[in-house]
């Protein structure tokens, strides 16, 4: 062996053992994309509380936890393909989006449910009482136009309104908008948006601070009852590679869940503390307090829009039931 194949070999067996070693440290690292409002409740908890790296301790591992806050299912599939997060936090419908996309590739299924909250939403046009009332001169705004479980909803409704050919009607006075910029202009006016479909507090928010304000669709109507509209999703890799990681997650996600409904003070002072927002405490609290509000890591009502994205051609693959878009777990066992 010459000098120059034993220096070759020599780096070539550093790299390897570099390598190895970054493999092996690679559990316990995990970046969480979260959005805006009370259905990331589960995840302000988790955080302040330090249950991921809790339940990471008690598996032997020190977590290194990361929190990103994104606007809309775009941004946040988007992060999650190009390997920025390892966990996307958004709705239904980006979920299946990315499902479907990435079947056979990188195979993205659901993790977990943030628990069932109603969306409604909400318009200012005293004359708008049904969504057959919108008209041209409406604007809806939305976390992302034909992509955003809010988004799907509405297609969903329209779909039943006027057919499935027109299922994208509404999408031409539809506006892509984060909910603290939607809610101010449907509080304070003065803008073209006049609707927002949103999700708690915003909702709540904007029927308390405009006497105009007030309910079109709510989301339970459509999709046949209490439904878990925002999910946590990731990737098969990071699944089967970071497992003792994966479960340390999951299973934070069960004790925050646990938490909020024994401590519903507490975890209204959480999200305060942790979103910084900007809302009144009393409406908070009757937003966790609410029974149609359930904090729960099991999916609940998410076939319906399933079913509604493939027969529509939004998605290609058509899933036969909750199991094939998340993954097997004893929590999503039981899930619809």
């Amino acid at each position: 062996m010459n000098r120059f194949t034993r220096t070759a070999s020599l780096w070539i067996a550093t790299a390897a053992l570099a390598l190895a070693s970054l493999e092996a440290h690679a559990e316990g690292r995990i970046r969480i994309a979260e959005q805006f409002g009370v259905v990331y409740l589960m995840l302000n908890v988790a955080q302040d509380q330090k249950l991921i790296e809790k339940h990471a301790k008690a598996a032997g591992i020190d977590a290194q936890v990361e929190w990103i806050k994104l606007s809309g299912g775009s941004a946040v599939n988007d992060a999650l393909l190009s390997g920025n997060i390892d966990i996307a936090g958004a709705g239904v419908g980006p979920l299946l989006t990315l499902w479907d996309r990435t079947r056979g590739k990188q195979n993205v299924r659901g993790v977990a449910s943030l628990g069932n909250f109603p969306f409604y939403l909400v318009s200012t046009n005293p004359a708008v009482k049904s969504l057959a009332d919108f008209g041209d001169k409406d604007r809806i705004a939305l976390p992302a136009v034909g992509v955003s479980v809010q988004s799907r909803v509405l297609q969903l409704a329209s779909a039943r309104l006027w057919g499935d050919k027109e299922f994208n009607r509404l999408d031409r006075i539809s506006v892509t908008l984060p909910h603290p910029d939607a809610v101010a202009a449907l509080i304070k006016g003065g803008t073209e948006i006049n609707a927002h479909f949103g999700n708690p507090p915003f909702q709540e928010q904007e029927l308390a601070g405009n006497p105009k304000a007030h309910i079109v669709l709510d989301s339970y109507q459509v999709l046949g009852g209490p439904a878990s509209a925002t999910v946590l999703y990731a990737t098969e890799k990071f699944r089967n590679e970071n497992p003792k990681t994966y479960r340390a997650f999951v299973d934070a996600l069960d004790e925050a869940a646990q938490f909020i409904a024994a401590n519903p003070e507490k975890a209204a002072d959480i999200y305060i503390r942790t979103s910084d927002a900007k809302i009144d405490r009393a409406l908070l609290l009757r937003i966790i307090k609410n029974p149609e509000v359930q904090f729960k890591t099991a999916p609940q009502n998410t076939y319906a829009l399933a079913e509604f994205m493939h027969r529509v051609g939004a998605i290609r693959n058509k899933p036969a039931s909750v199991k094939d878009y998340f993954f097997d777990d004893v929590r999503t066992e039981a899930g619809n």
